[in-house]
């Protein structure tokens, strides 16, 4: 339930359209529901602006498919991350117009509440360096769309062939945020970072050889980056990347201060 839907149940009331229990029943799961192995957060969209996000990894296909139709029953939109192919597919026979991204291991559905952020300071790009990123790279974008923030996709621009990267400088100037996911030895965000003004986010990939070590070697460099403005995320963690430059890009239409608008 989001907070359309319960300021339109709180106008209803106000107007005696509609009874105090009646009201009570929509709002009783309000804010979780219990489902024995675990407790889906339905005030998370309140508190944070976007509902709870299922983390399909270690999951049962069962539980996945359960937890998704109870936030569907409370008319949130559902999106999972991490994903199997077992769970993308019992997702898809269980649950009727679900969207789903098998490289990118998400699936989807959104609500008839959704809406895309309406004031935005302006376009997230997310840059992969390699292909063999792209699977972090597209749980980036996905979960953007999800959040209703523009985002446009920069792949295969890795320090291996530089000038792909700048083709792109209007792109990269005109950013809001970049997102830069690298494997290997992790140097694209640094270079994106000693170019652009804007916040630009690194993700660290576990793509690489040896001594990469899974992913600590990007994460290392990235951690030791000297270009300013560079914040760096988990390894894999396409996810919270998106969060991050969401919540960057929504400062043009939130203000905690006064109550979520923006002063004249």
């Amino acid at each position: 339930m989001d907070n359309k839907r319960l300021t339109e149940i709180l106008e209803t009331l106000s107007r005696g359209s509609m009874s105090i229990d009646e009201a009570l029943g929509q709002l009783r799961d309000l804010p979780f529901s219990d489902l024995g192995f675990a407790m889906v957060d339905h005030h998370r969209v309140v508190r944070k602006g976007y509902p709870e996000v299922i983390f399909c990894q270690g999951k049962t296909e069962e539980q996945v498919v359960e937890i998704a139709k109870t936030q569907i029953d409370h008319e949130e939109t559902v999106f999972g991350t991490r994903a199997n192919e077992a769970v993308l597919q019992a997702v898809a026979d269980s649950i009727d117009g679900v969207a789903i991204d098998r490289l990118g291991l998400c699936f989807w559905k959104k609500s008839a509440h959704w809406r895309p952020r309406d004031k935005v300071i302006g376009t997230i790009v997310v840059c992969t360096a390699g292909t063999a990123d792209l699977r972090v790279s597209l749980e980036a974008q996905r979960t953007l769309e999800i959040l209703g923030h523009p985002c446009k996709a920069l792949s295969d621009v890795g320090v291996a062939g530089i000038h792909r990267l700048f083709a792109h400088r209007e792109v990269l100037e005109k950013a809001a945020a970049v997102i830069a996911v690298a494997g290997m030895e992790g140097a694209l965000p640094s270079v994106i970072a000693g170019y652009v003004s804007c916040p630009v986010i690194a993700v660290p990939t576990s793509v690489g050889y040896g001594s990469h070590l899974g992913g600590m070697v990007p994460l290392f460099a990235m951690l030791n980056s000297c270009s300013t403005g560079l914040s760096v995320v988990n390894i894999d963690n396409g996810f919270g990347a998106a969060c991050a430059a969401a919540a960057i890009n929504d400062l043009g239409g939130r203000c905690i201060s006064c109550n979520g608008k923006v002063p004249d």
